[in-house]
């Protein structure tokens, strides 16, 4: 049978990150393409602890349905930790979802028509770039400069085409690992709250902070609706866990219930409860500090091994946090076609053209340096050095 499909599926494609996982299942390769946590750091016994402690209880209601806006408990648990960022939220505030990709989509869901424009930073998340796309928006993009935003383009292109939202990774970003100052995250919630235009504020890689400053997010310098806030427990506690969570103003909640409910109904009751528990009943921040002291040294190693082994003709940005080290090649390279010589050598990344939402960069990579150990990280980044100079 030949399908009539919706036109939306046309702008739906796979994702280039999850084809190339595909690849690095194969137990020799060395990986520096997903955005993993390292598995071995995973709290298995306390996460065990808590789902044995949740069912063992003798509550059924564990595993019943529960309300669309999440558990409340673990939504008064996560205010908190709000409030502690500066972030004025209440439990009424607090939205769960399936991991923050799904709030990604439901906001899309709720604010784009066909032909609205969403502004990004260029390059942009490629999870942000698909659902975006796959609501069939246009994309207006404002350049990255000497590491932050270049926030003249910003301000002019929200003044004269008024995208229906911006959407920004303004903490350790994913591709490029780059953190806006203050001075810009001031000026953006000004921008947000003058133009009447909202802010998605994607904030992953938050708590993943190795050295510098701790930078305000924008959500707590701007007007309480001005900023919509995205956070997710995939990077501090496990990413299988699929939680995430949203800080909205209770207009904005309430149009996500709506949506949420034509969905999924809500997310997982079980987990939910497991993963309150586990906040409530072991020491979380300290979970968190061996992550970030693990985190920093494989940042550390990648990059004395891409000054030890690269020349002084490939740049790479230097990140204070998070998981990615965004590399630029000299222009005649071309990364797309030298990802299969790579992994012929047992080596991958992600070429960096996925993460433009028109035509970007060929010379340029995103590599992880969060799961691979620090053997590999040292194997992987002599090999990929000695590919690229053959290739030249």
């Amino acid at each position: 049978m030949a399908h009539s499909y919706a036109e939306r599926v046309n702008y739906m494609a796979n994702s280039a990150i999850r084809e190339i996982l595909k690849v690095t299942e194969q137990p020799n390769i060395i990986s520096f393409a997903g955005g993993l946590p390292a598995p071995e750091l995973f709290p298995l016994s306390d996460i065990r602890e808590s789902y044995d402690r949740v069912l063992g209880a003798g509550d059924p209601s564990v595993l019943q349905y529960g309300t669309t806006e999440g558990y409340l408990p673990l939504r008064e648990e996560i205010s908190a930790q709000m409030r502690a960022k500066g972030i004025q939220a209440e439990a009424g505030n607090i939205f769960l979802t399936n991991g923050s990709q799904q709030g990604l989509d439901l906001i899309a869901k709720l604010f784009l028509n066909p032909g609205d424009e969403v502004l990004l930073q260029n390059p942009s998340y490629l999870g942000a770039i698909q659902t975006f796309r796959s609501y069939q928006a246009n994309f207006r993009l404002v350049p990255t400069v000497q590491g932050g935003i270049d926030l003249p383009a910003l301000e002019l292109s929200v003044k004269e085409h008024r995208p229906k939202i911006i959407y920004l990774t303004p903490t350790y970003q994913n591709p490029t690992g780059t953190t806006l100052t203050i001075e810009e995250r001031k000026a953006i919630a000004r921008i947000a709250s003058q133009y009447g235009v909202p802010v998605i504020e994607d904030d992953p890689y938050g708590e993943l902070r190795y050295d510098g400053p701790i930078i305000a997010p924008i959500k707590s310098l701007a007007a309480e609706d001005a900023v919509i806030y995205l956070g997710t427990f995939s990077k501090t506690l496990a990413p299988g866990f699929r939680l995430g969570w949203i800080v909205a103003d209770q207009e904005l909640i309430t149009k996500l219930t709506v949506a949420k409910q034509g969905t999924d109904l809500h997310t997982s009751t079980l987990i939910q409860r497991a993963t309150h528990y586990y906040l409530t009943h072991f020491n979380a921040a300290e979970h968190v500090e061996t992550i970030r002291q693990t985190y920093k040294r494989r940042r550390d190693l990648m990059l004395d091994e891409l000054k030890a082994n690269f020349s002084t003709q490939v740049k790479w940005t230097e990140p204070t946090g998070g998981m990615f080290i965004w590399l630029t090649l000299p222009d005649n390279y071309d990364t797309d076609k030298l990802l299969t010589r790579a992994v012929t050598g047992n080596v991958a990344y992600v070429p960096g053209s996925h993460f433009f939402a028109c035509a970007g960069s060929h010379s340029s990579m995103r590599l992880n340096f969060s799961n691979p150990s620090p053997l590999q990280i040292k194997q992987g980044i002599k090999t990929l050095a000695e590919i690229l100079a053959v290739s030249h």
